[in-house]
């Protein structure tokens, strides 16, 4: 791959996650102020992205892969999605903005994989090149709440129309990738069953890798928590520039994806996963029991621990899979582990998230963050609890290697 491709392919990461970052950390804050959205209706919309996330494998392995260039069909995605990010701030009803934020998270979510696969298909060396590739990605995330907190739109309706722009530049910019065209038609690559990941239940025969892979589908409650309501938190708690602060959860993630491959195989992967779980159960203790006086710092430590919290899990979930699976099955255990993850777990998340915050508001229109944080700091500690009793597995060995 040479210098060229490198920096298209870096910049198209990192507009593909500006777009993201951009209007899905304050969407909450933006329902609530702006539409006099419930709790229930805040985490309906979040969990958008998560429905997306179980349809999109089936779009882009039966449908985007074989019949259409990834680069032309992510461009006309983006330009599409551009239109109705900025059509969703001209409204004023929950449920119509409810299903344009559906229709834009199909839209979307495609273009992740999409993306991926443009940049796969210019590497010379995937696993070298790549992580250097999509960091830009994570700079992309970072930069949209930088921007927004030092603008001081995180209540306005300039987030949607930032990422509108940002949609609309991207989609034109993405007919000028390298060519990625369609793969060969074939009976094998047209199965829904194999877009999702099927093939790889055959891992569940493992007792550990069930109970890891369970673990990570409840694991995804907390993980919701803070996707739909972190940012409306801090706001109320008078924070200022929120959105701002919360990019050091980015930055956090950045700098603890390094340690990852140091830690994995020296304290093994068992030791990692309970450090992520551990890690959401005292975030949202710092959460519970921060203010922006005294303990201002908890707030910070909260937002900070998104680095272990999602890196040392997920991250490494994706690794330890990766390797239980071995080279056979290995794509098609990442596309389960993903379902299972950002759209089942995610979708229960999501809708159990904004019930809890919903019950837990207070006359004044504000809400009772102690008694909220709780909920997924306790489901945290169950989840932990489970995963020591009953994950035994100490060295990783694949299917093939047990046969």
């Amino acid at each position: 791959m040479n210098a060229k491709t490198g920096a298209q392919l870096s910049i198209m990461m990192f507009l593909e996650y500006f777009v993201w970052g951009a209007w899905y950390v304050t969407m909450g804050t933006y329902m609530s102020v702006h539409l006099q959205s419930s709790d229930i209706q805040i985490g309906a919309a979040y969990s958008a992205l998560a429905i997306a996330t179980m349809i999109s494998p089936f779009f882009v392995g039966m449908i985007a892969d074989r019949y259409f260039s990834a680069q032309k069909l992510m461009g006309a995605l983006h330009l599409v999605g551009a239109v109705l990010l900025y059509l969703a701030i001209q409204i004023s009803d929950n449920t119509l903005f409810y299903w344009i934020i559906m229709l834009y998270s199909l839209l979307y979510m495609p273009t992740i994989a999409l993306s991926n696969n443009v940049a796969f298909s210019q590497m010379t060396d995937p696993g070298k090149q790549f992580p250097g590739i999509r960091v830009f990605g994570t700079l992309g995330w970072i930069a949209a709440g930088f921007l927004i907190g030092q603008t001081g739109w995180e209540k306005t309706p300039n987030t949607f129309m930032l990422a509108a722009v940002v949609s609309a530049i991207y989609g034109l910019y993405s007919f000028s990738l390298p060519n990625t065209p369609p793969k060969a038609k074939t009976a094998e690559s047209a199965s829904f069953g194999k877009s999702i990941g099927a093939e790889a239940i055959v891992l569940f025969k493992n007792k550990s890798y069930l109970v890891f892979f369970i673990s990570a589908i409840l694991i995804c409650i907390p993980l919701a928590f803070y996707y739909g309501f972190a940012n409306l938190f801090l706001v109320e708690k008078g924070m200022e520039d929120a959105a701002g602060k919360m990019i050091f959860g980015q930055i956090s993630e950045a700098v603890f994806i390094l340690a990852i491959p140091f830690l994995f195989n020296r304290i093994g992967v068992k030791n990692m996963l309970i450090l992520g779980m551990g890690a959401w159960a005292l975030r949202y203790f710092a959460f519970g029991n921060g203010d922006v006086g005294s303990n201002l710092w908890l707030l910070y430590a909260g937002i900070i621990l998104h680095g272990i919290c999602y890196d040392f899990f997920f991250v490494t979930g994706y690794m330890y899979t990766e390797k239980k699976a071995g080279e056979k099955i290995k794509n098609s255990a990442q596309g389960l582990f993903t379902f299972a993850t950002y759209g089942v777990g995610m979708f229960i998340g999501t809708w159990f998230s904004g019930f809890v915050a919903d019950y837990y508001k207070i006359s004044d229109g504000n809400h009772d963050w102690l008694k909220i944080w709780s909920v997924p700091a306790y489901i945290a500690i169950g989840v932990l609890i489970l995963f020591i009793l009953f994950f035994r597995e100490k060295k990783t060995t694949t299917i093939a290697e047990k046969k």
